[in-house]
């Protein structure tokens, strides 16, 4: 699908410390458990849009009038637990903030700002989490936050570059390496 291929190409594992597109990408893997990514692809844009860009700040403020209102958009994923979790992780990031604690760096510490790199040769290799990817979700949940298990936590691990899982034979593997964070 020509969604896949380009969000392989332009997106997945490019390092990103914006918490505005890190809280999206958060999201969308909490969206994604039991679904397909390729789901996900399709509903991103409309998902975008009905979240108010994933600006933490809007989203924390989320009423039931406004859950109301997206859980009328055949456009989103329409779980009203899922949409909670949204809201509830916009609440932390903006919790975070104002004790003046940046969520990018605080997820970014946890592999001293430096990205993993492994040498996959198939993509079917990839583990769907690692303890690095437990040990976040522990920490994360006693930080109150929502559909963050360790398996959601690696796939947004990969998503925003803290670990760069592109077979060693993909273009991909070592051009990554050579972007800068976004």
């Amino acid at each position: 699908d020509p969604l896949y291929v380009s969000y392989h190409d332009d997106e997945w594992g490019h390092e990103v410390t914006d918490d505005v597109r890190l809280l999206g990408k958060l999201c969308l893997e909490g969206f994604q458990s039991g679904l397909s990514w390729l789901t996900i692809l399709r509903k991103r844009a409309e998902m975008r849009r009905e979240f108010d860009g994933f600006e933490p700040e809007r989203v924390a403020r989320w009423n039931q009038k406004r859950i109301d209102r997206a859980m009328k958009n055949p456009g989103i994923i329409r779980s009203p637990i899922k949409i909670a979790a949204t809201i509830r992780n916009a609440q932390l990031f903006c919790d975070m903030a104002e004790r003046g604690e940046d969520f990018s760096d605080y997820v970014w510490g946890f592999v001293d700002n430096k990205p993993i790199v492994n040498s996959l040769h198939h993509w079917r290799n990839v583990q769907p989490k690692t303890p690095l990817s437990e040990q976040i979700a522990r920490d994360m949940k006693k930080r109150g936050f929502k559909f963050c298990g360790p398996v959601i936590v690696y796939a947004v691990m990969q998503a925003m570059g803290m670990v760069n899982d592109h077979e060693v034979r993909c273009p991909r593997h070592k051009q990554i390496q050579k972007l800068e964070r976004a």
